[in-house]
């Protein structure tokens, strides 16, 4: 029998990281050493007043019923967090929380946008930011981000009919893949340009307690005027390496939050209990290995980019995030090509930027998952092998 399926789900490739892993398992049954660099998946453990919080939660059969709704600790905490950490005031109807910032990506266009509406998204840019408006058949438009301008957008680059039509634009710093950090200059054009254009800001702030260099991650709520513009998602997934648990919060303008609300109520029964407490465990608990883990991969960043500049290859240090975004070496443009051969060469495995965008190639992304002396391995490993010439 022969299926047919919607085209929407037609255009949904298979992910890189598939052909990443099915390389990985080739090297591995040869008998391989393998250095994975690939997937941002948190190395530490959440820290043991978390894991003791849903660990009693899971002991009380009540919590395995339907949540339905983000029980009233839940939202107190995020309250009390995101004013002690960010100096952010938030009522509880501007807080919701999500399975996962990813899921809220992908599913808030059902919210803000009808089919054909514009929707603006960074080019290079986390994938999920196109999807989900994709999904519900809005027209996709980009705007580039430039080595040469901290890969920050230039809203000139922003044709003004462009700016007219569009619904909503997704920003995220710091960002990911590119790696760098925006400042207040920005945060401010930003809010000016939305007001202006009447367009909504979403801003993904998933690694803003991974900043480098002594800077402390902000909220892009913290500027004056944003909350009328628009909504930031806040993750626990790589502060609090929750990210099995798959927990984050929405918040911001009541609205939009009302009305996102809304359309979640129709896809699911809320946040597990048992995840609830969990987050409430993680949000008013001590914050200072929260601290500690930013400062190992400070130190992992290090060790990764000033150890493959001294071998030949010109990587800038990560401004942050838990990535770092290096331009090809030598004689290499084609990242994809250039991905597997270093895999086939070195066991190394990278992410080709041109899963990014267009705008990504000639750029690799590499994930801060391994402890000092794995990367010092692994940067040895690609001097050796000779693919820097």
């Amino acid at each position: 029998m022969e299926f047919e399926f919607s085209k929407r789900s037609e255009k949904i490739q298979e992910g890189i990281f598939a052909a990443l892993d099915h390389k990985k398992t080739e090297l591995l049954a040869a008998g391989r050493k393998v250095y994975n660099f690939s997937v941002g998946t948190p190395d530490f453990s959440p820290q043991p007043h978390i894991m003791k919080a849903m660990a009693e939660a899971a002991m009380d059969p009540e919590n395995y019923k339907y949540a339905l709704t983000d029980r009233e600790e839940l939202l107190s905490a995020m309250q009390g967090f995101y004013q002690k950490r960010f100096g952010v005031e938030l009522e509880q109807d501007e807080i919701m929380s999500l399975y996962g910032s990813q899921e809220g990506m992908a599913h808030i266009a059902i919210a803000l946008c009808d089919p054909g509406d514009v929707v603006l998204v960074p080019n290079p840019g986390y994938p999920v930011f196109s999807l989900g408006p994709e999904l519900v058949g809005a027209e996709i438009e980009t705007y580039p981000l430039y080595a040469e301008n901290n890969f920050l957008p230039d809203f000139e680059d922003i044709p003004e009919e462009t700016a007219r039509k569009a619904r909503f634009m997704i920003v995220s710093y710091p960002a990911n893949p590119v790696c760098s950090v925006a400042d207040d200059a920005f945060y401010e054009r930003l809010t000016a340009f939305a007001r202006k254009y009447q367009i909504i800001v979403l801003h993904d702030n998933a690694y803003s307690d991974i900043v480098y260099g002594g800077k402390e991650g902000k909220s892009f709520l913290s500027y004056p005027g944003a909350k009328e513009v628009g909504i930031e998602f806040y993750s626990l997934s790589k502060s609090y390496n929750m990210t099995g648990l798959r927990i984050s919060f929405a918040v911001g303008n009541r609205e939009i939050i009302r009305q996102f609300r809304k359309v979640r109520s129709q896809i699911d029964y809320g946040t597990s209990l048992l995840v609830q407490k969990a987050a409430v465990a993680a949000l008013t608990g001590p914050q200072e290995a929260v601290k500690e883990q930013c400062r190992e991969y400070e130190r992992r960043n290090h060790a990764l980019c000033g150890g493959l500049r001294k071998i030949g290859w010109e990587v800038p240090d990560s401004q942050g995030t838990m990535f770092v975004w290096a331009p090809l070496p030598g004689k290499y443009k084609d990242s994809s090509r250039f991905v597997m051969e270093l895999m086939e060469k070195t066991g190394m495995i990278v992410t080709p930027g041109s899963a990014f965008g267009d705008l990504g190639e000639g750029y690799v992304r590499m994930a801060l998952v391994h402890p000092v002396p794995v990367i010092e391995e692994a940067v040895e490993a690609v001097r050796q092998s000779g693919i820097l010439g």
